[in-house]
């Protein structure tokens, strides 16, 4: 998961108190920038062709996830002429992550892109890259103390409140605008999960009258979502919907309803994930999955530190789309976030 800074305590008020202008913002309240307008002009490939500059990937983890933000970066680099010298897999080992970065920076790249996994730990980390001058664009988080411009060239990350928006709106369209729902978050100061589950809380409070949110649920551990599903449907054996933070622990609330024989109860979750999506498009539970472009992320990523490079003012804080797959558009939501199919056991249920 991703780190988070004060902005994660001060959303819930944000979006409550005004629920109309509610939007993404950075971890400083930063303005959010469509990913759409950080694009290299031909001019820009041409400055950066034959320069012999070097790009490194400095990954927290790997998943499929991961492999399309790569992917994304990748192509962008490909096409400025700029070689990708490292590329590593921190495991979530903040201690891993510094060799990691240790370890780059004696290929000499220019840009680095990269997930900061502690916000503290990672300041010192790199810190010898900002003394290197390379161009730092980071995924989500910010590591303590650092300033735009001066430390780093961007911050590119998920439009975390339509992520949320669109979950409530899935879920709202699959019971009728109307019934009752539980709400499970993310029971962690997260910047990324607070956003996306605030947003829902408040998309449903302000969009949808009929709809009451009427049992709520932190989960820390998605280990234990079957078990804290359990509870909640035993409390509420009449919930029409339910909404899950993230596809893992949606996965146990599914396991839940399939014990008690439920049918009925809808669930909306966000990133893909094949488990709950075969359960979509097989006419089950869950009536949506919302994900990010992360194509998109590695491609915007690699063309604000390429900008930075080239000396040119880059967005602090940079959001991708997020989209909504549905059992209708499964295949084209799979190749639009993922850009990769989705898995042969969802698209031959279909």
């Amino acid at each position: 998961m991703k780190t988070t800074t004060m902005a994660a305590a001060l959303l819930a008020s944000t979006l409550i108190a005004s629920p109309a202008l509610a939007q993404t913002i950075g971890p400083n309240g930063e303005t959010a920038t469509p990913s759409s307008e950080v694009v290299l002009t031909e001019a820009d490939i041409a400055a950066l062709q034959g320069k012999g500059y070097k790009a490194a990937l400095l990954w927290h983890t790997s998943s499929d996830f991961i492999n399309a933000v790569a992917a994304g970066a990748n192509d962008e680099f490909a096409r400025a002429g700029v070689d990708v010298v490292v590329t590593t897999d921190a495991g979530f080992d903040a201690a891993k992550q510094r060799s990691d970065i240790e370890t780059a920076l004696a290929a000499s790249p220019n840009v680095i892109l990269s997930l900061p996994l502690d916000p503290v730990t990672s300041a010192e980390a790199f810190r010898g890259a900002v003394d290197a001058g390379a161009e730092l664009v980071f995924l989500s988080n910010l590591p303590a103390g650092y300033v735009h411009g001066a430390d780093y060239a961007a911050i590119v990350t998920d439009d975390l409140f339509q992520m949320g928006k669109q979950a409530a709106d899935v879920l709202a369209a699959a019971i009728g605008g109307e019934g009752k729902v539980g709400w499970i978050f993310h029971d962690a100061d997260y910047y990324v999960t607070n956003q996306r589950d605030n947003a829902f809380k408040t998309t449903i409070e302000a969009d949808f009258p009929g709809i009451e949110i009427v049992a709520e649920q932190g989960i820390s551990d998605p280990a234990r979502a079957e078990e804290l599903a359990n509870a909640m449907l035993l409390q509420n054996p009449d919930l029409d919907g339910i909404y899950v933070t993230w596809a893992e622990p949606a996965d146990g609330v599914l396991a839940a309803l399939r014990s008690a024989g439920n049918t009925t109860t809808k669930i909306v979750t966000l990133d893909l994930s094949e488990p709950v999506a075969l359960d979509m498009v097989k006419g089950g539970n869950v009536v949506g999955l919302v994900a990010d472009e992360a194509y998109e992320l590695g491609r915007a990523m690699a063309a604000a530190g390429l900008k930075g490079l080239l000396g040119e003012e880059v967005p602090a804080f940079v959001v991708a789309p997020a989209l909504t797959v549905t059992a209708d558009n499964v295949a084209e939501g799979w190749q639009q976030s993922l850009h990769r199919d989705a898995p042969a056991s969802v698209l031959s249920a279909k």
